[in-house]
């Protein structure tokens, strides 16, 4: 993948991963696009990358996400790279039932349909740009699932279940699909049970790790991992298993 001279539309772009990606493909020089909630956030963006187009938008909401398709065809009518990266991440205790469930956002409406939704709504103008690319944000734990996040957990294996079947689906259409699997980096997802866990710290910045997926990107590796989730990429079932009993065993 070429990351210069693209224009980029990056969701959740304003902290974390989004932004060290918004930050790199400006560096490489691409047009770079990014939207998120909360106009404050696009507004550091902005006043830090004056460069960069800022869109609010709410991707759990399905007009939001026409709106946001809309946008990108009126304001970046050369848009090529779309990058899903937004995300919520819950710890949700079913043993008592659906109650935690409901009591917050919903992420599967916006770690999985709001994705495959607005990739849909692009891949005309992303053909008619070709190449291009999409490039999906999933996790470590769409391979090794964490038992108190399930929902997150399950919505990122989805993922990866869904850009292995567009990748095959696109192929000869000009469109490239990758999956970037992050492990735990130390960005503001799931505050509340980071907090819940000791203020909990990764230890792997989110320019370090993006730092590294720009390269694989740039060798066109398809499916994208650091660390730990670099192995669960080509893990047998049996060395996912013991990871799975290692990530949810007991605290001692």
């Amino acid at each position: 993948m070429n990351l210069s001279h693209n224009t980029v539309l990056i969701t959740g772009g304003t902290s974390g991963i989004g932004l060290a990606m918004a930050e790199a493909f400006l560096k490489a020089g691409s047009v770079v696009a990014v939207c998120g909630r909360r106009e404050d956030r696009l507004q550091a963006v902005r006043d830090r990358h004056p460069a960069v187009l800022t869109r609010v938008c709410d991707l759990g909401v399905g007009r939001s996400r026409l709106d946001l398709a809309d946008w990108a065809a009126s304001a970046l009518p050369r848009l090529n790279v779309l990058v899903n990266n937004a995300g919520i991440q819950r710890d949700i205790d079913f043993t008592q039932g659906l109650g935690d469930f409901l009591s917050g956002e919903n992420e599967i409406r916006v770690n999985l349909e709001a994705p495959i939704m607005l990739s849909g709504l692009l891949i005309p103008l992303l053909k008619a740009n070709a190449p291009a690319s999409i490039i999906n944000v999933s996790s470590g734990l769409g391979f090794v699932p964490a038992a108190r996040m399930p929902v997150y957990s399950a919505s990122k294996a989805g993922m990866h279940a869904w850009s292995m079947a567009i990748r095959r689906q696109l192929a000869g259409s000009g469109i490239k699909v990758f999956e970037v699997a992050p492990p735990a980096v130390d960005t503001n997802l799931n505050p509340e049970g980071r907090a819940a866990r000791g203020g909990f710290k990764a230890g792997l910045g989110p320019e370090e790790f993006t730092a590294s997926v720009m390269e694989q990107l740039k060798a066109d590796v398809p499916e994208i991992g650091y660390g730990m989730t670099a192995g669960f990429l080509h893990a047998s079932r049996a060395d996912l298993d013991r990871a799975f009993e290692r990530l949810n065993a007991a605290p001692s």
